[in-house]
């Protein structure tokens, strides 16, 4: 029914009518492949919706200051590592980020609840991250 992901040494599963399975041992990011009214979608570990920024390039985020305070990066842990579709950038400020197909992954401040998506379409440059 719901395939699972694997991202990083053991990030996640899949998330289905409010049961999280999840390895024990996954870094503090967790990326689960939601499946809501027959569509696909990613959500971190919360729940929240992930976005992709159109001004970005593989590789190479370019959400930063004031930006990246109304997109919140989703981070990685200094030691995470590419898995799968999932990799792992070096922001400008040498942190690191969690990135889908090369295109880094973001959260939005406005989403307060699970599923939310007001995110999608802002600007006509961010996008809900699908697989």
């Amino acid at each position: 029914m719901f395939k699972s992901l694997l991202i990083a040494a053991a990030i996640t599963s899949t998330l289905s009518a409010g049961s999280v399975l999840a390895d024990t041992q996954a870094p503090k990011a967790a990326i689960y492949a939601i499946t809501a009214d027959g569509e696909k979608y990613f959500a971190d570990s919360n729940g929240m919706t992930l976005y992709t920024f159109d001004k970005d390039t593989k590789g190479v985020s370019n959400c930063n200051g004031g930006c990246a305070e109304k997109w919140p990066p989703l981070m990685a842990a200094a030691n995470a590592s590419k898995t799968g579709d999932f990799s792992v950038i070096t922001r400008a400020d040498g942190s690191k980020q969690w990135a889908y197909d090369g295109m880094a992954l973001y959260t939005w401040f406005k989403d307060k609840a699970r599923g939310d998506m007001t995110g999608d379409g802002v600007k006509g440059v961010w996008h809900v991250a699908k697989p």
